[in-house]
This record gives C-alpha cells, sequence and structure tokens, in this order.
C-alpha cells in the first residue's frame, strides 16, 4: 500500500480504518457543527472530492477514500483531509 508512505510523510492526525483516513470532530453546538459542514462543502466541490459524512447533533465524523482507486487512501483524500483540518483554525 504506496499510501501509507505518503500518509506518514503527510504528518497526518486522521485515522487509517479499512483503507479509508476518517476522523470525528466534536462542536460546541449543532449550529458550529453546521458552520463547518458548509464550509466542508465548499472546498470539496472546488477539489471535486467529496468524503462521507456522518453528523449527529454537534459530532460530525468524515471517511474519505477514492472511489476511483477502489475505494482506497490516495493523495487526493491526504490534499483533502488537510485542506478539512485548516477549515477548522476558521471556527
Amino acid at each position: 500500500m504506496k499510501w501509507i508512505k505518503l500518509f506518514e510523510n503527510f504528518g497526518n492526525e486522521w485515522s487509517v480504518v479499512s483503507d479509508r483516513l476518517e476522523k470525528e470532530f466534536e462542536f460546541k453546538d449543532f449550529s458550529e457543527a453546521l458552520v463547518f459542514i458548509n464550509e466542508l462543502a465548499v472546498i470539496c466541490e472546488q477539489q471535486n472530492h467529496h468524503p462521507e459524512i456522518n453528523w449527529v447533533y454537534n459530532k460530525v465524523r468524515l471517511s474519505l477514500s477514492t472511489h476511483d482507486a477502489n475505494d482506497t487512501i490516495t493523495e487526493k483524500d491526504l490534499k483533502l483531509s488537510k485542506a478539512i483540518d485548516e477549515i477548522l483554525k476558521g471556527i
């Protein structure tokens, strides 16, 4: 799995679960989680790469993989994960 070396070099704080990058975010409340998801949507559209989103009240769990690469982790996922982490700096 050549993405493992990419992942290690990226310094990413996401977990690898079943060939996917996953991370859970907890916000102050529902509204703050919504702001995050709205900002996430803009970045995903710009990159034309979309995560699986599980959202319950103030918790958002994201799962990233590249469908065109048999649902494994690629550099596209690493790039999107970094962009997602940048969103948090503005919230």
